[in-house]
């Protein structure tokens, strides 16, 4: 046991393990600055309209059903990814060899609590849609009750596979098994991470077959029987499409990152997957760009809220701009209003005063 103990390297900076796993995270000055400066304005983006999703679906009565609850859940997932890109931006290239274990574990931690939470809202909201579709509904009949479960499991899940390295599934007593790209996880934990994440694309690919080739059956029975064509809004088609627009961007912009990790958990040596991660990395926070506009774009009624939820706010500070214009001219009035002008009866009187 004491052997073992003297083999731990809970002390050691990431330097130790960048120097020990071979990994190189250098990154020209140039490209950097170029990094930093376009992840940051994407980031904003991020930051901003999905605040705008989430305060959307809380403000708009219309949206106050199952699958808007998750998509706002989505979004607050992707806000958090946003927080996660600043952190490992300005944490990323020499920066990363100064940081402690317990620094990069929650550099790590909470980009994978933001990509699980993605997942799994997906996943969830895979789920529904199928549940409304077999019923040929635009909306589930989950209570508010089982979709605040949901939500609550979903984050539950999240953070837990994002703790899951610095509860025990690492390298730092076994440095002989550390990865490249994450030079404090373990080959087998990236192995299980990505593999795992791959299976629940899979999964939500075959429900969204299931769920288009049901769809497209439904509508061929159905057409011959209406008198016209069938009201694409008042069936669960029209929030299918904007779903599986956004699985296709998770899964395009997530899945060469997950094949990534796996070829370093497979400890493929002539595949140099350092070279390709910071690329990764900007398609990653593209996918969280991505989302707010496909809800817009897909959604006219996401978009009409979007444009009042601007306008209020633009009212409202022009409204406050306003107000202290307001109360800067009363406040100047009274000071000058302190000092009354001369009556006339005061003016003869001083010119009075004067001849004399």
């Amino acid at each position: 046991m004491a052997q073992q103990n003297q083999t731990c390297h809970y002390n050691e900076s990431m330097s130790f393990f960048y120097n020990n796993s071979g990994a190189s995270d250098t990154w020209d000055k140039t490209q950097l600055i170029l990094v930093r400066v376009v992840g940051s304005i994407f980031c904003c983006f991020i930051l901003v309209s999905n605040s705008m999703v989430v305060a959307a679906v809380i403000t708009n009565k219309r949206f106050h059903y199952p699958f808007y609850y998750l998509l706002s859940n989505l979004a607050a997932s992707d806000f958090l990814a946003g927080i996660a890109y600043v952190y490992l931006m300005f944490n990323t290239g020499e920066s990363s060899r100064t940081l402690t274990v317990k620094e990069y574990f929650i550099r790590q931690g909470l980009l994978d609590i933001s990509l699980s939470a993605s997942l799994s809202n997906l996943l969830v909201i895979a789920l529904e849609r199928y549940i409304s579709v077999m019923n040929w509904k635009v909306h589930s009949n989950l209570t508010k009750r089982r979709v605040t479960l949901l939500i609550v499991l979903v984050w539950a899940i999240s953070i837990f596979m994002g703790a899951v390295p610095s509860l025990g599934w690492n390298c730092i007593c076994n440095i002989n098994d550390c990865s490249s790209l994450a030079p404090i996880f373990s080959r087998s934990y990236l192995i299980f991470w990505s593999v795992s994440n791959l299976v629940v694309f899979l999964v939500m690919v075959v429900i969204y077959t299931r769920i288009y080739t049901y769809v497209k059956r439904k509508t061929a029975m159905l057409t011959p029987h209406t008198s016209g064509s069938i009201n694409r809004k008042r069936t669960p088609i029209k929030l299918i499409k904007t779903v599986m627009v956004v699985l296709g961007a998770f899964v395009i912009c997530w899945t060469p990152g997950l094949v990534v990790l796996l070829l370093d958990g497979l400890n493929c040596t002539g595949c140099n997957v350092t070279k390709t991660k910071r690329w990764l990395l900007l398609l990653a926070v593209l996918n969280s760009v991505m989302n707010p506009c496909i809800y817009s774009y897909k959604d006219e009624e996401m978009w009409t809220t979007f444009k009042n939820l601007m306008r209020c706010i633009g009212n409202g500070t022009r409204r406050q701009r306003s107000t202290k214009a307001n109360a800067r001219a009363l406040s100047s009035g009274q000071d000058t209003g302190n000092s009354q002008p001369p009556s006339e009866e005061t003016k003869t009187d001083d010119q009075g005063i004067l001849k004399t």
